[in-house]
């Protein structure tokens, strides 16, 4: 009861993380579908694709993966900077102004032809979703990423576990129906999104920005 007591600051809601994490879902899906048949929210998958190309050494396949990770760092690095520097000045919250930014980038994705290479929009979402995920950490004291979904289903996990060995723990509970939650806004972003792509094409990532526009 004491988390739900407590004065939050509006960034640190649950509900702003349930509607970014639909946008993380949507963009995800986005990228799969019809940019390339590759997942720019978070990058697992393109160390190990890096690893294998120079395994196999392609280091020309290698350099291509190299790159949205590059991306991703840089959209860690800035955003720590101008999250760092706007608490120095206090002018609006950086999570304000990174939304924003997120905002206009898909606004202006949306707007590219379909012949322009995939390329550019996924550098371009890998380095917003990096942002995103290193500027949104929590909802309501609960660790949060808004992005990807393995840190939800590890927390579900844990939470199940200490309330079945203390049934009356009901705070336990409550954050496993939470990142369930998280979850399931990752899933429908995705679902609409893929349907989206098929009748709208690139002009579907517009359906993020809506998501954006809400938060902010």
């Amino acid at each position: 009861m004491e988390e739900e007591k407590k004065d939050f600051l509006e960034c640190e809601r649950m509900w702003v993380c349930a509607v970014l994490i639909c946008a993380g879902g949507y963009l995800g899906a986005f990228t799969y579908s019809i940019r390339g048949g590759v997942f720019c929210n978070a990058q697992s998958a393109n160390f190990v694709l890096f690893s294998m190309a120079v395994g196999n050494l392609n280091f020309k396949k290698a350099l291509y993966y190299f790159i949205p990770m590059s991306a991703y760092l840089l959209g860690a690095i800035i955003s720590e900077i101008c999250a760092t520097t706007n608490r120095k000045h206090k002018v609006f919250r950086w999570e304000t102004i990174c939304v924003g930014l997120e905002m206009i980038v898909i606004i202006i994705l949306g707007f590219l032809p379909e012949t322009v290479p995939y390329q550019i929009s996924q550098v371009t979402i890998n380095f917003i979703c990096s942002m995103q995920y290193n500027t949104f950490r929590q909802a309501q004291n609960i660790p949060m990423a808004t992005v990807f979904c393995t840190n939800h289903l590890r927390q579900t996990g844990i939470h199940i576990v200490k309330w079945m060995k203390r049934k009356e723990d009901s705070a336990s509970m409550r954050r496993a129906l939470s990142h369930v939650g998280m979850l399931f806004m990752f899933v429908v972003g995705g679902i609409i999104s893929t349907v989206l792509c098929k009748y709208f094409l690139g002009k579907a990532i517009w359906g993020a920005a809506i998501l954006m526009l809400v938060v902010f």
